[in-house]
């Protein structure tokens, strides 16, 4: 039994010295992040400077839009609020390269082809449904969706929303858009196939962001990803017993995968689950599927979902 014991111990301190090796490597990465603050410039111009405005930030003004939308913009009480807001919480670009330079380090390890994108900071009347937008060589962050869960601002959005409009999403969000770029689509449309797609964005997550919280990479409070930990087992049986999982039922994407306040057991326990826990379940089995199969990241990202599935041997341990 102490021989085991030892092995153990042995095999955990490899391994995380291998961890710490390869963090090592990414730190060293050059890594230079170019942000734009187009959200100050715009909150500061006037009649005389926004043609130069215009010719500096020609994505922002499209043609068919007079002069007068843009000046009437700039006077707005509410736009002018938000502008106050997020220059309160965002006075300097410190708080973006924090969250950037690493994420980006983690991405050119993984996938050496990727080239940081000039990062444009914007605000969007709250739009929490585009809060990071890749374009070209653009990122476009729109820094009045980042203020905060209990912002004045987010009073009208629901809480399961407003939970993730808070300062440390900004690399998850971002995270999720390349994940989106190198993820191929699912090609199949059952419940199994969803699940497996976004168990491959969260696990790149656990590749670009290891200092994150999974709680965090999901989207979740601390207590909803423990009740998800301790409920896996009885939600695998669940889909196994009701075999959802190849079911192309159009109302399951909203019951397990969609963002919500939670999902739809259709059981007692529904008020306690977290919403999106198809994703969480595909997360466990890509999870699997890389512990146990000798696989590149790039390899995983075009593999199929029931390839993955049948290989992963995922199998909820009981708590």
């Amino acid at each position: 039994m102490k021989f085991y014991v030892l092995l153990l111990v042995s095999l955990l301190l490899i391994s995380c010295d291998e961890t710490s090796k390869t963090e090592k490597e990414i730190e060293a990465i050059p890594m230079e992040v170019k942000i734009l603050r187009f959200d100050k410039e715009f909150a500061k111009v006037t009649p005389e400077n926004l043609q130069a405005l215009k010719n500096k930030y020609p994505i922002f003004f499209p043609a068919q839009f007079h002069d007068s939308i843009w000046l009437g913009r700039i006077n707005d009480t509410l736009q002018q609020e938000l502008d106050s807001a997020v220059e309160s919480k965002f006075p300097s670009e410190a708080k973006i390269e924090d969250q950037l330079v690493p994420l980006f380090q983690h991405i050119k390890y993984y996938f050496p082809e990727f080239k940081a994108p000039t990062t444009v900071t914007v605000t969007s009347d709250v739009d929490y449904q585009n809060k990071a937008i890749i374009a070209d060589t653009l990122l476009v962050l729109s820094l009045d969706t980042y203020l905060g869960a209990d912002h004045e601002f987010y009073q009208g959005i629901k809480k399961y929303i407003a939970k993730n409009l808070k300062e440390d999403q900004i690399a998850q969000d971002v995270a999720t858009s390349y994940a989106e770029q190198l993820i191929a689509n699912p090609r199949n449309r059952n419940l199994l196939a969803q699940m497996i797609y976004f168990g491959k964005e969260l696990y790149l997550k656990d590749l670009w962001l290891p200092s994150t919280t999974d709680a965090n990479k999901i989207g979740y409070t601390e207590a909803e990803m423990q009740w998800a930990k301790d409920n896996e087992l009885e939600m695998w049986r669940y889909f196994v017993e009701n075999e959802i999982l190849y079911s192309t039922d159009p109302k399951l994407p909203s019951r397990f995968i969609a963002p919500a306040p939670f999902s739809k057991f259709y059981l007692e326990i529904d008020n306690d689950s977290p919403g999106m826990i198809g994703r969480y379940l595909g997360w466990q089995m890509v999870r699997a599927y890389m512990k146990n199969n000798d696989v590149s990241v790039t390899e995983l990202l075009s593999k199929p979902s029931e390839e993955i599935f049948n290989d992963s041997k995922y199998k909820p341990a009981k708590k």
